[in-house]
């Protein structure tokens, strides 16, 4: 159910599909921007480092030229609604004709609510497909694992909200880290692994980056913009197609202007982002970074079943029913001997 998928390196040609083009979301975190890092190549001082907006990267990795849009989690709670119409705006633009893949963000430490929102906010802007089909759950944070315990082990046995995350894109998932000493030899391998995984998924879409009406509205609204900028540049020229009085090497500059200076588009977020803040706040009204904590410890309580071993629990029952401190050494006993059996269960399952 798990398992993690490889696909071959080919793709269908079509136009756009000489660059994979990657849509990277997640919160403004270090799991998030290494990530960018890690697939570019880039260094500490070549990221944007704390962006609180859409920034986009091209360069070449595992020998594919890759255009990577990194967009902050517009889709979490302490976004303004009017913050989120420009992000998404922004990466739509940046993005377009539409990406081959989006890569969620996902710390195995903490609740997936957030995550969640994320993939249904996905499936209502670009339709279902952008999810079971273009969406690959990128985990982070893996050292917080066990030292013998295993991504897909810790998933499937523990953490029932990132194995819901997983299901929905197709079983598609994948983390560039790893520890040791040979971290950074097997860094190359995992990005190599992860485009694989991407381009996989695209040929199981018909060999297609994802299409749907907003980003032919984008394309569109791309093209029409360059076209002014050339004008503006050049307004002798009487040329039919104004693009062809400049450069080749000069076009990209003038997309990524276009793509910049395209304005916010028509979407109504209202259905997409429902208000749920009323359902969970204090009556009172608190302070801004007060109702942030109030927020978190809600989620927090919300996931906690799913964060805390079930065998654990099991034994400190046990423990509270013995009492005292013979108790404690039962429960303690029951507890780790529970989690043994489970484990070699999932060890047999595999």
């Amino acid at each position: 159910m798990l398992a993690q998928r490889r696909g071959g390196a080919e793709m269908a040609a079509s136009g756009t599909q000489s660059e994979l083009r990657l849509v990277v979301l997640g919160p403004v975190k270090p799991g998030n921007r290494t990530a960018v890092c890690s697939i570019l190549g880039l260094d500490e001082s070549q990221r944007d480092a704390g962006a609180q907006e859409c920034t986009k990267h091209r360069g070449e990795a595992a020998g594919r030229q890759v255009v990577v849009v990194s967009s902050p989690a517009w889709y979490g709670s302490a976004c303004s609604p009017d913050n989120r119409r420009t992000l998404i705006s922004s990466l739509i633009a940046s993005s377009s004709p539409g990406p081959h893949a989006f890569l969620l963000c996902v710390p195995v430490n903490e609740p997936a609510g957030d995550e969640s929102l994320a993939l249904d906010a996905l499936a209502k802007l670009f339709g279902p497909a952008a999810v079971s089909g273009h969406t690959v759950v990128l985990f982070t944070h893996t050292e917080e694992l066990g030292e013998d315990e295993t991504l897909e082990q810790y998933v499937v046995t523990w953490r029932k909200d990132l194995r819901q995350l997983v299901e929905r894109c197709s079983d598609r998932y994948h983390t560039l880290e790893s520890g040791g000493a040979a971290a950074a030899e097997e860094e190359g391998r995992a990005v190599e692994e992860l485009l694989e995984k991407v381009e996989q998924a695209v040929k199981e879409s018909g060999g297609k980056h994802l299409s749907c009406p907003l980003y032919r509205e984008a394309k569109e609204r791309v093209r029409q913009r360059q076209m002014e900028i050339v004008r503006q540049r050049s307004p002798d020229s009487s040329a039919s197609d104004p693009q062809r009085e400049v450069k080749e090497e000069e076009m990209e500059a003038v997309r990524e202007e276009a793509e910049r200076s395209t304005g916010d588009f028509a979407l109504n977020l209202d259905d997409i982002f429902p208000s749920h803040e009323k359902s969970v706040s204090p009556s009172a009204a608190p302070p801004s970074f007060l109702r942030g904590l109030w927020e978190k410890l809600v989620v927090w309580l919300r996931w906690l079943p799913s964060l805390v071993r079930v065998e654990a629990l099991f034994g400190s029952l046990v423990g509270l029913f013995v009492g005292g401190s013979m108790g404690g050494t039962v429960g303690a006993t029951v507890g780790s001997v529970a989690t043994e059996v489970s484990r070699r269960k999932t060890e047999k399952t595999k």
